[in-house]
């Protein structure tokens, strides 16, 4: 087979979807040495993702979520000679004859649309017509498949779960020398909670921030602070207003967007993580700070509950006193903390990105040759 995976958005930002894409072709190039691959990266970007023999990288000069994306993408892929075409980022080449997969994340921007900026309005209104071209879709929960066929009318038999994983980077590490060493390199307290996402209110940052208002406030937690790490997202700005309305900037602290090796010594250093998003398609974070010894709240909804099991602390989005109970409880209960520890090793030890490229193979040799996928790819190793 000639597979293409469009990896344009890899330039743009190395979180979410990026992340899932470099991933899945790191993994593919370990298990697949017979098929040829066509990794189509933005002109601009200069890193190769994945060096193998039958991986070529290939430059695309279409730019990614423009308004003639879907024109110069359909002309530069009729000199691509595929097979099949897998385009992670949602939204397949409309006007392309090429067999397409596709990987549709979460349908947040269905369900929270006043969260969008216009121009990813415009992007995403794309799906309906995305999931009808696309031979088969791929998602990565049980609950976003549930959502594809309830808001999209999207076939059963059509969509397979394939789940993703924590990197292998991510494990533990000595956590006192850890601590020491990232405290003091982001000039963060030795005791903190961190969050891990875009910073945007969809992530309900809002809520989160109130919680930790709320357990400054009745709890007296002192030296103790709050830690977000990611890059500034849509509409961020009304998180900041709302570090100042609650007046916590003594006490939170936004490191940006860091590199992975960081990026595991603050989930090693935390004292816990929480994700209480009010809707995701997986939830990676969560999953990575388990994989690193790190006990983590999330919200009960969407597919977290369904990636966490009963590994982690669960709280209603919604209810901000809720979240602050969950942080007093894993800020001051040693047992509760080392039961969710070890729980937690467990629970990210069931997800694996070699099987998720084993399924994805899988899929993509039956949209080659036609044959009928089983509507549930994801057998006995469901989590």
């Amino acid at each position: 087979m000639h597979i293409g995976i469009d990896a344009r958005l890899t330039y743009h930002q190395r979180a979410g979807i990026s992340r899932y894409t470099r991933h899945l072709v790191e993994e593919l190039a370990n298990l697949d040495r017979e098929n040829t691959y066509r990794i189509f990266q933005h002109r601009n970007h200069r890193e190769t993702l994945v060096d193998a023999p039958n991986f070529k990288r290939t430059t695309l000069y279409t730019p990614v979520h423009h308004r003639v994306e879907q024109f110069m993408l359909a002309a530069e892929l009729l000199f691509q000679p595929l097979d099949l075409l897998h385009s992670t980022d949602f939204i397949p080449a409309l006007y392309s004859k090429i067999p397409s997969v596709i990987t549709v994340h979460d349908l947040g921007f269905l369900r929270w649309p006043h969260f969008l900026t216009e121009d990813n309005a415009t992007y995403y209104s794309q799906i309906d017509r995305g999931v009808r071209h696309a031979r088969h879709v791929i998602v990565p929960s049980q609950s976003t498949k549930n959502d594809v066929i309830g808001q999209l009318g999207v076939p059963n038999n059509k969509i397979s779960v394939i789940y993703e994983a924590a990197a292998p980077l991510y494990q533990p590490l000595p956590i006192e020398e850890t601590r020491a060493a990232i405290t003091r390199k982001y000039k963060i307290p030795d005791k903190f909670a961190v969050f891990v996402s875009t910073i945007e209110p969809r992530k309900n940052i809002g809520g989160l921030l109130q919680a930790f208002r709320h357990l400054l406030d009745k709890y007296n937690i002192q030296n103790t602070g709050l830690v977000f790490v990611g890059k500034r997202g849509w509409l961020y700005e009304e998180v900041f207003e709302t570090v100042e309305r609650l007046n916590l900037k003594d006490c939170t602290f936004f490191v940006g967007r860091v590199p992975d090796e960081d990026l595991r010594s603050l989930y090693v250093a935390a004292r816990c993580h929480v994700h209480p998003a009010f809707y995701e398609g997986f939830g990676l974070p969560p999953l990575e700070a388990m994989a690193c010894g790190t006990p983590t709240i999330v919200s009960n909804t969407s597919s977290m509950p369904e990636v966490v099991g009963d590994a982690a602390l669960l709280v209603d989005p919604n209810e901000w006193e809720e979240i602050a109970v969950a942080l007093h409880r894993l800020l001051t209960d040693d047992d509760l903390h080392s039961e969710l520890r070890e729980k937690g090793f467990q629970r990210a030890a069931t997800f694996s990105w070699k099987r998720a490229a084993a399924e994805t193979l899988e899929v993509y040799e039956h949209v080659v040759k036609g044959i009928p996928i089983s509507p549930e790819i994801v057998r006995e190793h469901v989590p």
